[in-house]
């Protein structure tokens, strides 16, 4: 960017002595190197531009967000260096700055905030525009920590709602699965012609008792909080002992289940019951989005210095992008009878495990979801300096 004031400096140039043009391209380039260094040493990105939106400077943490090289970036535009951003529309009238967050996905996917500001300087009454310095800064943390925040409120919210439910619910199903239990008794001791259509209407209300006693069950366990009991577990043993429970049903939709799981799987401490019932919530997803003829679901484990992961996948129907955008979210789900909470509920004791869960879903095209669980205490480890020598005492 040429800076007004070496412009000026430049006309001027003849009206000074040779000996002090030495000493002001000196100072100039003393005071260049010292800010460099200083915006260098920042952790924010720091871009300056040019009226046209053209970088002529550029530090690392900048290139290290946008993933550009430094040398090769100086010259360019900003909107042919940095995809999705219009340099037309970043420009506001009467030298207005402008703040914005995006998202970008290369060299990381982050969550970056840019402020714009002008840099402008008074000539004859006007106003000269120099050109712009951008700073971004990553907020992908702040980010994070928000979502988790704005999570802990809302199963803060269920969890009130949740003592209610089971108060205000819990005890009339129970009085009514009792009342079922002897009308039903009444209806034995009836003559065996009037028994049968009694006995369908029986059977209809205590199925959608014990559903709705199922549902009630499925929403405490999501938000109850609790503590994993941990002993020594095989994921391996779960994952065929999970599988054994649905041979039934799995059977009965002709699907199929692929196992590749590694065979030196170390143990992990585990609260297996929990851990169980998240494989057995995935599973019952996995199958319940297979069509009965040609449905698969592989499951595959694996291990690494620091984790082990589960994952399960399905050739079904996928998620769209709208149930994929509130996935986790409690009462949003894709099936007509859904809950919305099993997710959540695996999640959960995931978290509760210190792991985490990933899922990878599209339309037409299956779900995969991984569940990684650490194998121990995460520590930092110090690298070796292959430039430093051995000091021996």
């Amino acid at each position: 960017m040429h800076s007004g004031f070496i412009e000026k400096l430049i006309s001027r140039l003849d009206r000074l002595e040779p000996g002090q043009v030495q000493t002001l391209v000196d100072r100039l380039l003393r005071e260049k190197g010292f800010l460099e260094r200083v915006f260098e040493a920042l952790q924010e990105g720091v871009l300056l531009l040019d009226p046209d939106g053209a970088v002529s400077f550029v530090n690392r943490a900048a290139c290290r967000f946008f993933g550009l090289d430094q040398k090769t970036a100086v010259g360019s535009n900003l909107d042919t260096l940095v995809r999705g951003l219009d340099w037309k529309s970043l420009i506001r009238p009467g030298g207005q700055a402008v703040s914005r967050d995006l998202e970008v996905f290369y060299p990381d996917n982050r969550f970056l905030n840019f402020y714009l500001s002008p840099i402008a300087e008074p000539l004859d009454g006007n106003v000269e525009q120099l050109g712009y310095v951008m700073l971004v800064r990553d907020i992908t943390e702040s980010r994070r920590e928000a979502a988790e925040t704005l999570e802990s409120e809302k199963l803060n919210a269920l969890t009130l709602l949740a003592a209610g439910v089971a108060h205000e619910i819990g005890n009339p199903l129970n009085s009514l699965g009792i009342h079922l239990q002897l009308l039903e008794r009444k209806i034995n001791e009836l003559p065996k012609g009037d028994r049968q259509p009694l006995n369908d209407h029986l059977d209809t209300a205590q199925t959608e008792i014990k559903r709705l006693h199922s549902i009630l069950q499925e929403f405490l366990h999501a938000i109850r909080p609790t503590t994993p009991q941990r002993t020594p577990t095989d994921i391996n043993t779960l994952v065929r002992e999970t599988i054994s429970t649905l041979e039934a049903e799995l059977s009965s939709r002709d699907i199929k289940v692929e196992l590749r799981l590694a065979e030196d799987l170390p143990s992990l401490p585990l609260d297996s019951g929990q851990v169980r019932q998240a494989l057995f919530n995935l599973f019952k997803n996995a199958y319940q989005a297979l069509s009965a003829s040609d449905g698969t679901i592989t499951v595959e484990t694996r291990h690494t210095e620091f984790e082990i992961a589960v994952t399960i996948e399905d050739n079904g129907t996928g998620m769209p992008p709208e149930i994929m955008g509130s996935l986790f979210e409690p009462f949003h789900s894709g099936k007509t009878n859904g809950t919305g909470l099993g997710l959540l509920i695996v999640r959960r004791i995931v978290r509760e495990h210190g792991g985490e869960i990933e899922v990878d879903s599209e339309e037409g095209r299956g779900t995969r979801i991984s569940l990684f669980f650490p194998r121990g205490e995460k520590r930092v480890r110090l690298l070796e300096d292959e430039q430093s020598s051995v000091i021996e005492v």
